[in-house]
């Protein structure tokens, strides 16, 4: 078992109550549609009579600790694998991974799995192009972020992303872990390298958008990654602790492209980043309340507000992070720390991390007032609780 630092045990037990002000505004992104809103605002302060029993109404549709498993999205070995742990447990999404039997987007399994779902199932995946793409067998191939910058407009990226994101839907694809907006010159084969579009900041927003603009016109959610910024980082977060750039030197570049899209209507994703002047030492930003207080307030970095749901970086498979903590503890760090989807790449675990997180709420460890915002973030994005 591995040892839980005592500064991670502090922030377990100390932001309860620093988060359980968390309000239920969201940004909705469809799974479905074909036009995006813009911020919604259903915050107990300010939602309308209708939007708070609309909300009352979805969340009343789920048991304690179902509402602690949509806050779960988990990676599938295939259908069989989906389709037990949703009748089972109920988790608000599954990952579509590299080791995944594909043949689940091809042969009508989907629809069972989302029939035993009470709500719609959020059916994720990574698919940027380039050396993270996990159905270009099904859907072909496509450049790097870094090819596509330097050989396309940003039209045409976005005409092209168009015809990627209707197939991706066509499979069952509801949100799309895309795109990298880390801005990065480092070398193509290294972490981020050509996941990268570019070392310019300006130009990581601009195709960004074409990408999320694109994405949101077919109807798959989009996901921004990974924040507070990637490209500069020390190292390979799959691998070990991964030191960023000071919080100042990031301001003018890894957080433009988040700045300026923070709007969009795309998700984010929060990396396993250890950087100094915002996280505290052996709290990587994943499960640090102050990088979730960033982002969500925004006011650190010159952004508005964050409405939509943060997801977490995988919680299982990465260094920065088992070094650190078990499966169980992370998800439980991360969730009181602000995230609102807890990612992680396999099924095996959801039982006990259940179990983990029910006590903590039952303590207070983790607010039911934030579980139930989280809730709402989530449902609205996947576009099952639309008020």
């Amino acid at each position: 078992m591995r040892k839980t630092p005592l500064v991670l045990l502090a922030i377990i037990a100390a932001v309860a109550t620093a988060c359980s002000g968390g309000d239920t505004d969201t940004d909705t992104v469809a799974t479905s549609r074909t036009e995006s809103t813009g911020p919604t605002t259903t915050g107990a302060t300010s939602a309308t009579p209708a939007q708070r029993d609309c909300g009352a109404a979805y969340l009343a549709r789920f048991t304690p600790r179902q509402k602690l498993a949509q806050l779960l999205t988990v990676g599938i070995t295939g259908g069989s694998d989906a389709l037990s742990t949703v009748k089972s447990e109920q988790v608000g999404g599954v990952f579509v991974g590299g080791w995944t039997d594909k043949s689940l987007l091809s042969n009508g399994q989907l629809d069972e799995i989302q029939q035993a779902a009470l709500v719609p199932l959020m059916v994720t995946i990574d698919e940027e192009g380039g050396r993270v793409s996990r159905v270009k067998d099904l859907i072909g191939p496509a450049p790097s972020a870094r090819v596509t910058a330097q050989t396309m407009t940003p039209e045409e990226f976005y005409e092209a992303t168009l015809t990627r994101g209707r197939a991706l839907k066509n499979l069952g694809v509801t949100v799309d872990f895309a795109p990298d907006v880390d801005v990065s010159g480092q070398p193509d084969d290294s972490v981020i390298g050509d996941r990268s579009f570019s070392d310019d900041p300006e130009v990581v927003t601009r195709y960004a958008d074409a990408y999320i603009r694109a994405m949101r016109e077919v109807g798959v959610g989009t996901v921004m990654k990974h924040f507070p910024g990637h490209g500069s980082g020390s190292g390979d977060s799959h691998t070990g602790a991964v030191r960023t750039p000071s919080l100042e030197q990031m301001q003018t570049v890894d957080l433009v492209p988040f700045r300026t899209l923070i709007g969009s209507g795309a998700a984010v994703m929060v990396g396993h980043l250890d950087v100094p002047g915002l996280t505290a030492p052996d709290v990587p930003a994943s499960i640090s309340p102050a990088a979730m207080s960033l982002l969500r307030n925004g006011s650190g970095y010159g952004a508005a507000p964050f409405d939509g749901p943060i997801f977490t970086d995988d919680l299982s498979g990465m260094a920065a992070i088992t070094s650190r903590l078990g499966i169980e503890a992370a998800v439980e760090a991360a969730l009181v720390a602000g995230a609102d989807n807890a990612l992680w790449i396999s099924t095996d675990a959801v039982s006990s991390v259940l179990d983990r997180l029910e006590a903590a709420v039952t303590s207070g460890r983790l607010p039911a007032a934030q579980v139930d915002a989280s809730v709402l973030r989530n449902g609205k994005y996947k576009d099952a609780a639309r008020c």
